[in-house]
């Protein structure tokens, strides 16, 4: 699947999840750089505390909250986001963690 289509289907199930949940609700976007080369688009939703949605090597998945010992850590679908004081890593599939920043 082209980047180009992943990014409009993304959006599109942006769009739906924003009908169902309410127009007003302030969701939050960060786009990561990764020291690996990896980028990605996080979405946090107010009305969903217990999920993370990213768009990440063109798929969309959405992460459950997992149990951290500090700052958050999500994962599901082979990816994990961990984010802490120290910083952001992600992990997907067989590949190494990684660091990554907001862009």
């Amino acid at each position: 699947m082209s980047r180009g289509r992943s990014i409009i289907i993304f959006g599109a199930a942006v769009c739906v999840l924003r009908a169902v949940t309410g127009a007003s609700a302030a969701e939050t976007f960060q786009t990561y750089n990764c020291a690996d080369g990896t980028q990605f688009v996080a979405a946090f939703y107010p009305s969903d505390p217990k999920r993370a949605h990213l768009q990440v090597d063109g798929k969309a998945v959405a992460l459950k909250k997992r149990l951290a010992l500090s700052g958050s850590r999500y994962s599901g679908g082979g990816i994990t986001l961990a984010t802490a004081r120290a910083g952001t890593t992600l992990k997907v599939g067989k590949r190494p963690v990684t660091a990554c920043s907001l862009q």
